[in-house]
């Protein structure tokens, strides 16, 4: 029989859905990005305004600006994964170039006697954080990918196990992922690639067993993500006699992530019936979200100045769509279509990440230069997954409750004139989310950059380098092998900025 297509798509059931604490963690974390000078002096601008990235910080910062102006930064990325998975030790790079930040401030100074001197509206494009990264594990282990098929199958039916006569491998597959759930798509695919076998061949067997016979394992494992998390600001603020600027934000949210990897497995033992096994998975994101910041600047005198800012709750709506493909020397020999152009839809799920507070201090030593430092609160253990009513998302909503915790960040920045140019330098540290830093370490940063001021326009360029140890996981459940990833990402970016 001729098959009419290879390409199908199907809604899948709100049982199905498989989002869990990774993906509150990848859409809650900002990286540093911004303009040249945020970047060199590490995001350090929550007491100082007047750069267009500062409005992350603390939205009364626009207020701070004396002229009006626009600006946009180049950044190129730069990471270097190296990761240990099996007493072996890999190395990966990845560089990406992206235009990641584009703004503008319009200033309007008051004509009257009025208390409020000025007020400020602006508008920030910034790439918040860029996924574009890669990474390749390798080495020997004695836990199989055969255990992620038998922890799915064990307690599903054989019977919806079985292609139906004259029913196609992919219509079946697509079936149960949306009226069975994931767990049982996962044992169809254990079962139809021969991985797993029951133990009785009835419709009502609800044992398996695994083909794979091994001491131990070679395995590969490639993950490649791309896209980004972009947040568009409106901002207003506004001057209150000399000493106090106010301000509040708006932010516009967009997100857009791929993840594909690449498994394969080898070695077995010379007998065993499976001899290869390839494990493939696609992931598609794409969402929108919401929140709002407020901010207030205080100049206690003409050295020292602190700030304060609170930073809403972010509200994504998110869709996923996810596919897989799965080859072995046992395999049903109709497998193949069974591909990437079969596509599972998830119902659209909501995140609701936590609230930030942040306060700030400065001290500005004239035209010379300055001192900046920022401390901000995040309690990680209040993020969910939404609808929190969801029986689905109760569990790893609680999982989430107990196992991320308050991140606490500190960001120090500085700045030094020597005439036109500037010269700049900043540190970072950012706690871990997890109670239990094992799963993802603490992160350090420090940057550094150089500014050269033309009068009417200002060229920047600014260095940054991350590095925090991640312990990544091959799959969301079924296994917990893990690669120790060792992450350090440099930036290069080069920004300029136009009063007018």
């Amino acid at each position: 029989m001729k098959r009419i297509s290879t390409f199908i798509m199907v809604l899948a059931c709100t049982f199905a859905s498989a989002q869990t604490i990774d993906d509150v963690l990848r859409y809650s974390t900002e990286n540093l990005q911004g303009t040249a000078r945020f970047q060199a002096m590490s995001g350090a601008f929550g007491a100082l305004g007047g750069d267009l990235s500062a409005l992350n910080i603390n939205p009364a910062g626009s207020a701070v600006f004396n002229f009006s102006e626009i600006g946009f930064t180049g950044s190129n990325y730069h990471r270097n994964n190296d990761v240990l998975y099996g007493n072996s030790l890999r190395n990966t790079t990845d560089n990406s170039l992206e235009l990641n930040q584009v703004g503008g401030v319009f200033v309007f100074n008051s004509s009257t006697d009025s208390p409020w001197k000025k007020i400020a509206l602006a508008f920030n494009y910034d790439m918040v954080r860029n996924f574009d990264d890669e990474f390749v594990a390798s080495g020997n282990t004695i836990v199989g990918i055969d255990n992620y098929f038998l922890n799915f199958a064990q307690g599903e039916p054989l019977g919806p196990l079985r292609t139906q006569q004259g029913e196609f491998i992919e219509d079946a597959y697509l079936d149960i992922g949306a009226n069975l759930g994931y767990s049982a798509q996962q044992a169809f695919l254990g079962f139809q690639s021969g991985l797993i076998e029951p133990v009785e061949d009835t419709d009502q067997n609800t044992s398996y067993f695994s083909n794979a016979q091994y001491g131990n394992v070679n395995q590969r494992y490639l993950q490649s993500n791309s896209g980004y998390n972009s947040k568009f600001t409106l901002n207003f603020a506004s001057q209150y006699k000399e000493d106090l600027y106010l301000g509040a934000s708006v932010n516009f949210h967009n997100i857009l992530y791929d993840r594909v990897t690449y498994f394969d497995e080898d070695g077995y033992d010379a007998e065993s019936p499976i001899q290869f096994t390839t494990f493939d998975n696609l992931l598609h994101t794409e969402g929108y979200g919401f929140s709002f910041s407020l901010g207030a600047i205080a100049k206690l005198n003409q050295s020292i100045r602190v700030g304060g800012s609170y930073q809403s709750p972010t509200w994504y709506t998110l869709t996923d769509d996810t596919s897989q493909r799965i080859n072995t020397n046992l395999a049903v020999s109709d497998i193949d279509y069974i591909n990437f152009n079969i596509v599972n839809l998830y119902d659209e799920y909501r995140i609701k990440t936590p609230e930030k507070y942040t306060g700030s201090i400065a001290l500005v030593f004239g035209q010379d230069g300055l001192i900046s430092l920022d401390y901000s609160y995040q309690d990680m253990s209040k993020a969910e997954l939404r609808p929190a009513s969801d029986p689905n998302f109760t569990a790893e909503n609680d999982f989430i409750a107990g196992a991320l915790g308050a991140v606490n960040s500190y960001r120090l920045g500085g700045e030094y004139r020597i005439e036109e140019v500037s010269l700049r330098a900043g540190y970072r540290f950012e706690e871990s989310p997890y109670e239990n830093s094992d799963f993802i370490g603490d992160l350090n940063g420090f940057s550094a950059g150089i500014g050269y001021n033309f009068g009417a326009s200002r060229l920047d360029l600014a260095y940054s380098r991350t590095e925090q140890d991640v312990n990544s996981y091959f799959f969301d459940g079924g296994i917990d092998s893990a690669a120790l990833i060792n992450r350090i990402n440099t930036n290069i970016a080069l920004g300029y900025t136009m009063k007018f």
